[in-house]
């Protein structure tokens, strides 16, 4: 597991020391677990230095995801001699119930009409040499329409 810690070394620059250890923590509980993902679960597989609250700190403070997973992935996957695409794709699955966030009526094309559901959408690049897809970004869509109107485009990156 310490190779973890080295591949998480090109973010020294974007993390504290601090919290690039939590990080570590948490990838090698992650990649121990199976099942179910939680903080909980997460705290119990992490030993030492990975208490529940130690797990809450980490998430709950403020950090640019895309920036680390763009250094990230350009230290370790990005290939400069490949050429790239950029794709986009938006996914409705539906949903009952209002107590997730997010859920809203989005218009489904296999459906032809608005369904109650959840929208995410994920931008990437994909090489076309290599057939590889490096993943940019990822978003929730909390703006749907209702019932008998046309689907807004709202969704911004």
């Amino acid at each position: 597991m310490p190779e973890i810690l080295t591949l998480l070394s090109c973010l020294t620059f974007e993390l504290n020391n601090t919290s690039l250890k939590h990080l570590g923590c948490i990838i090698q509980a992650m990649l121990a677990m199976s099942g179910r993902v939680t903080m909980l679960g997460i705290s119990r597989w992490a030993g030492k230095g990975g208490s529940y609250r130690t797990i809450q700190r980490f998430f709950y403070s403020p950090k640019n995801w895309p920036t680390l997973m763009w250094v990230f992935k350009s230290t370790h996957c990005f290939c400069p001699q490949e050429k790239y695409a950029i794709a986009g794709d938006e996914v409705i699955t539906t949903k009952s119930g209002d107590q997730t966030y997010g859920v809203d009526w989005f218009f489904s094309s296999l459906t032809s009409r608005p369904v109650k559901g959840l929208a995410f959408f994920a931008l990437s690049l994909v090489g076309k040499r290599a057939k590889t897809i490096l993943s940019l970004a990822h978003r929730t869509g909390a703006a749907g329409c209702s019932r008998g109107q046309s689907y807004p485009r709202r969704f911004g990156l």
